[in-house]
């Protein structure tokens, strides 16, 4: 089968490879749709925390937001996943430790993560194996593009719950890309009052086009914002967060900088603010499906443009397909 197979940083191709055999408790999944996000990207640029760590390697194949079709069955798997349409969860946890046994297998300490971590194959080929019991069940309602954005939708999700914001409260979404926006839209379709915060011109009107107030920081009025998502990898943005919260009120951090940031923690417990740390979509992908299946949102606009696997190098390399739109996400179909 074709893969985009990464081989260093900025050094990747599609090639030939072997297909996938799914191994007792997996399936093989056929790929209609993948998303790249900035994880990918930070492997390409050879920026990724994970290869000083140790905890990933060259050569990798790239892409844990998807969505596809089950093909074929390992052992052990029940057969009604035969033909269905399906994401998977990037977390695959050992099943045996402690956190894995409490649930909370996207921290366990030797989880494999899809595309990302521990040698397990991404999405950007044809095919991928993956644990059925990782899979998650697309409603007809939900194509492809919802599909392959479960996955952030997931992040997102828990990201806007954790924030706890409804009917007459105000929430602050600091970045308005991807997941930014995401969060953006939960919160809005759990009645809040939403505003964003951000840097450049295009994504603050891209925005403002999907019925968002979004403010440069010397715009960004001066009201009593109940919670505060930091969606950013700014590293001073953290404690802007907690400076702009209310009192009593939630910030959640789910952006990560490239270097350390800081919060001054005497003003979290002078403000009596609760601090909440987003990783991984695990707990939220059902109910980012859901909602998608629902109708309660439509983030299908965020998507600029899909193309095919040939100009996967490209698009990982910062370069927009011709046509694409204003929106921050590029997709990826393997079967083009």
């Amino acid at each position: 089968m074709r893969a985009y197979v990464l081989t260093g940083p900025e050094q990747g191709s599609v090639q030939e490879v072997p297909a996938p055999v799914a191994a007792a408790g997996e399936v093989v999944v056929d790929v209609e749709r993948v998303g790249v996000c900035g994880t990918d990207v930070e492997f390409f640029t050879g920026e990724m925390a994970y290869l000083q760590q140790g905890r990933a390697r060259y050569p990798i194949r790239l892409g844990h937001e998807w969505a596809g079709r089950v093909s074929a069955l390992g052992a052990g798997v029940d057969g009604s996943w035969a033909g269905r349409r399906v994401t998977g969860d990037t977390m695959l946890g050992d099943g045996t430790c402690r956190r894995c046994r409490r649930g909370h297998q996207h921290v366990c300490e030797h989880r494999q993560e899809v595309g990302i971590r521990g040698g397990r194959h991404g999405a950007l080929a044809q095919q991928l194996a993956v644990p059925a019991s990782s899979l998650h069940a697309l409603p007809d309602s939900v194509d492809a593009t919802l599909g392959a954005l479960a996955e952030p939708g997931g992040n997102a999700w828990r990201a806007a719950h954790a924030a706890g914001a409804g009917p007459g409260d105000r929430l602050l979404v600091l970045g308005p890309g991807t997941i930014g926006l995401l969060v953006a839209m939960f919160a809005r379709a759990a009645g809040a009052e939403v505003h964003l915060l951000g840097v450049t011109g295009e994504s603050l009107e891209f925005a403002r086009g999907l019925g968002f107030d979004a403010w440069r920081e010397d715009e960004l009025p001066d009201l009593p914002y109940d919670a505060v998502v930091d969606a950013s990898n700014a590293a001073g943005l953290p404690a802007r967060a907690l400076e702009l919260v209310e009192p009593a009120g939630r910030v959640v951090y789910i952006g990560l900088a490239g270097q350390p940031s800081t919060i001054d923690t005497r003003t979290l417990a002078l403000k009596d603010v609760t601090a909440v740390g987003i990783l991984s979509a695990s707990p939220g992908l059902g109910a980012a499906i859901a909602a998608y299946a629902a109708g309660e949102l439509d983030p299908r606009p965020l998507v600029a443009a899909t193309t095919g696997l040939d100009q996967a190098g490209s698009v990982l390399a910062g370069q927009r397909p011709a046509g694409a739109g204003a929106g921050p996400k590029i997709h990826i179909d393997p079967r083009c």
